[in-house]
């Protein structure tokens, strides 16, 4: 039986793949699955950043061993020639904290991630693309990565971008509790009386449901029905 475990970040990014899937909410962790004849898809998100990567994926851990890691959801555009809500392959993935480089087991063009500790925002995108040459910026995607190197697995990662590289948007980073998860209500307070605000965020809103769309479809293109990897030739995969 193969078993391939998915993880996203929140919900939102994995809501057109898992729609259907049998869901279940395990330890404060979202767990969704798919079965077929010789295996399974999970996903699974438990907030942003390293930590909440983890218990998401030990969550998964508990259900039974992996065959292959993904890490999927929203990234940030570190080139301004990467247009919004496009998903794309990543090759390697770069931890900002350590300096370590997980090679993705695609044989694809170079689309390099770096995964921060913090939202980025237009300042830190120009500062990391410029220390990292990387395309793209998240929170937890070296962590998966990790996790996979230690247990001998096959790494995949796939992003759809959710915000430009020069995109002007509040600080996030106030708004995410200690365990990754964004607080809403606070958010939609604080933007409520900030008008000024409300076009970045409607478009990134908008940016992020193209993107999950994107992904989804990336992760099906990736993975035949039989659960094995399918040879993919560049990115992005679509333009959509």
């Amino acid at each position: 039986m193969t078993r391939t475990a998915i993880i996203a970040a929140m919900p939102a990014e994995l809501k057109p793949l898992t729609r259907g899937w049998q869901h279940q909410h395990s330890n404060g962790v979202h767990l969704w699955r798919w079965s077929f004849a010789d295996g399974e898809w999970i996903a699974a998100c438990a907030g942003a950043g390293i930590q909440a990567a983890t218990r998401a994926f030990a969550e998964v851990e508990k259900i039974g061993a992996v065959d292959k890691l993904i890490s999927t959801g929203w990234a940030g555009a570190l080139r301004e020639d990467l247009a919004t809500g496009q998903a794309f392959d990543v090759s390697a993935v770069i931890d900002a904290r350590t300096g370590e480089r997980f090679v993705a087991a695609v044989p694809l063009p170079d689309c390099c991630l770096v995964t921060s500790p913090k939202v980025a925002d237009a300042h830190e995108k120009l500062r990391l693309a410029e220390t990292y040459s990387a395309s793209l910026v998240d929170m937890e995607a070296s962590a998966i990565a990790r996790l996979a190197q230690m247990r001998g697995i096959p790494f995949y990662c796939i992003k759809g971008i959710s915000d430009g590289y020069t995109d002007q948007l509040p600080d996030f980073n106030g708004f995410i509790s200690s365990d990754g998860h964004f607080q809403t209500l606070r958010f939609a307070l604080f933007a409520l009386i900030r008008p000024w605000h409300w076009p970045a965020l409607i478009q990134m809103g908008e940016n992020s449901k193209k993107a999950a769309r994107g992904i989804a479809d990336s992760l099906l293109e990736l993975l035949d029905k039989d659960g094995d990897i399918r040879k993919r030739n560049g990115y992005p995969n679509h333009n959509r």
